[in-house]
């Protein structure tokens, strides 16, 4: 259901994992929905927000967010949304980016869960945490679909929780 293609990004990142034919099959789209909504209604009944990653935590977050019965807010790539923001410099494995996310998407005390489709180098998903924690929220756990494991990304997350589906 994961095809492997190769040089997606660049040289530094050899293979990445597409996600691609998940997408195309209802079944295992709900599938992945249902994996996900079991693991946080078991670790964390007490969900208020789930925000997804620019631009594939756009595609199971929502679908997430609607079963737990919560609202949804996005973290984008700077210049990307509306009104005032908040911002997180961070390292990709193959470039510097800046992530955004609007001032008022996340209230103080929230407890908010991170969704992406992979977890690589843990740069971007480290990013998210920072600016949920600007906000004075709380971060129970990143939800990933793809865990490429030989990049350690989790260490750089510290003490969040990462859930993966699937791990290379």
């Amino acid at each position: 259901m994961i095809s492997l293609q190769r040089g997606f990004h660049s040289i530094c990142v050899c293979y990445l994992r597409d996600i691609c034919p998940i997408l195309k099959d209802p079944k295992a789209l709900a599938a992945v929905t249902d994996l996900f909504e079991e693991h946080v209604r078991r670790s964390y009944p007490q969900v208020d927000l789930v925000v997804g990653l620019d631009a594939r935590g756009f595609l199971f977050g929502p679908l997430l967010a609607q079963r737990l019965g919560v609202g949804f807010a996005p973290i984008r790539k700077k210049g990307k949304l509306p009104g005032p923001t908040l911002s997180v410099s961070y390292s990709l494995e193959y470039a510097k980016a800046e992530a955004e996310m609007q001032e008022d998407a996340v209230s103080a005390g929230q407890k908010v869960l991170i969704v992406d489709d992979l977890l690589a180098t843990g740069g971007t998903l480290h990013a998210a945490c920072e600016l949920i924690k600007q906000q004075k929220a709380e971060v129970l756990a990143c939800l990933v679909v793809i865990e490429l494991k030989y990049l350690n990304g989790s260490e750089k997350l510290q003490s969040t929780p990462v859930f993966s589906l699937i791990q290379y």
